[in-house]
């Protein structure tokens, strides 16, 4: 495990103010315009944390959102959305979902197909907002991905495949083909000119933050949250820094040591982001991106703290601690992506090793810490595997 200081350019522009409360208002109404919206719990693990030493341990349950089993399914239909009332000319606050699905939309913004690629996820939230918008998606995979993920997505009319390339490799594909055919990507990276819909994909990703924020009985003294790219953790960071502004939580952005991006160019501190090339093996998919976005890294090199590369053996951890709970607490079924912060603050607070680390976070007795549990059981073989089979369970 490793850990580096997130350096502040204090001359750097104020990049969060598409992520101020007026502008998250506006996003969940979108959200909560669709039927089956409902806020996700945010679970009180009161045992747990008197158990490892803190005062409060919070962990917010996106297994339940829209029956997709992962919060990614915000972001994409948020920039689906977007990109048709652009298209319209019209304000988002006025394309609420009856409007999206119906025929007169439909005849006005004619047949469109939206691509992207994921590792499971996204690529669902985004077929299934196609598919309900009667509009087509084609999703790549990169190697490696599982095959009930592929199955899911599937499902949702999409022509989705696998591919024999990494995440980032298949961006570009998507991107590619995207020129060749016409079609319209929905991708939470960023590059050259391409700036708009990952913007609006972070936005969306907003309404799960301001329900957590809605949610939670205390003002949290740490909020721990995973990175791929870095879309999700900026746009946790830029709400959670609005809303709370000079009193702001210290905020920990955790990645796979495999595929630390965002570690790498924390530390490099140079201005510059650092990738990550060829295969990044590890077991948190969601998490295996080499490329930073430009966009989320622009939020977190001024208003988050620190980024922790760590071993899959941290989220197979937080995997089995969410699942079988102490009595009294409520169960978690959390996935390899999903789990990685409660694992590691768990570890931090029980395992002396890291006494360095945890002092650094100033992780102790009073504090209050939010973590987001983003993914269920979505790949449910490598999920028994991991918590009932024993699987990276060695240090």
């Amino acid at each position: 495990m490793q850990i580096t200081k997130i350096y502040s350019d204090s001359n750097t522009a104020d990049y969060i103010s598409f992520l101020d409360l007026t502008h998250v208002q506006k996003i969940k109404a979108f959200h909560q315009s669709f039927p089956l919206y409902k806020e996700t719990p945010l679970v009180d693990l009161k045992n747990l944390s008197k158990r490892i030493g803190l005062k409060n341990f919070f962990v917010k349950d996106e297994s339940y959102r829209f029956g997709l089993n992962a919060f990614k399914v915000l972001g994409g239909s948020f920039a689906i959305g977007k990109y048709i009332a652009q298209k319209l000319n019209m304000d988002i606050s006025d394309l609420s979902y009856e409007k999206l699905i119906s025929s007169e939309i439909h005849k006005q913004i004619g047949n469109i197909t939206f691509v992207t690629a994921t590792d499971g996820n996204h690529g669902r939230g985004v077929a299934w907002t196609a598919n309900q918008l009667k509009q087509k998606s084609v999703v790549y995979m990169p190697k490696g991905s599982s095959l009930e993920r592929l199955k899911n997505i599937q499902a949702e009319n999409a022509d989705a495949s696998i591919t024999d390339l990494n995440y980032d490799d298949a961006v570009r594909l998507a991107n590619e083909n995207a020129k060749k055919y016409g079609w319209v990507v929905i991708q939470d990276t960023s590059w050259e000119n391409y700036q708009d819909i990952p913007r609006w994909i972070i936005q969306g990703y907003s309404t799960m933050a301001y329900e957590a924020y809605t949610q939670i009985s205390q003002k949290p003294t740490h909020i721990f949250i995973q990175a791929g790219v870095g879309s999700l953790a900026g746009a946790i960071t830029g709400f959670f820094a609005n809303a709370y502004k000079e009193d702001k939580p210290i905020i920990t952005v955790v990645e796979p040591e495999t595929a630390d991006c965002i570690f790498r160019t924390a530390k490099a501190n140079d201005q510059k982001l650092h990738f990550v090339k060829g295969n990044m093996p590890t077991i948190m998919a969601g998490l295996a991106c080499g490329e930073p976005c430009d966009i989320g890294w622009n939020i977190l090199k001024k208003h988050a703290d620190f980024a922790i590369a760590c071993a899959d053996n941290i989220s197979a951890k937080g995997m089995r601690l969410l699942g079988a709970p102490l009595s009294g607490d409520t169960r978690i079924i959390s996935g390899e992506s999903g789990a990685v912060t409660s694992g590691l603050v768990a570890e931090l607070m029980t395992n002396d090793k890291y006494k360095d680390i945890r002092n650094k976070l100033q992780l102790n007795a009073d504090s209050v810490v939010l973590c987001f549990s983003t993914e269920g059981a979505t790949d449910k073989q490598n999920y028994e595997d991991i918590v009932w089979n024993g699987k990276f369970s060695n240090y």
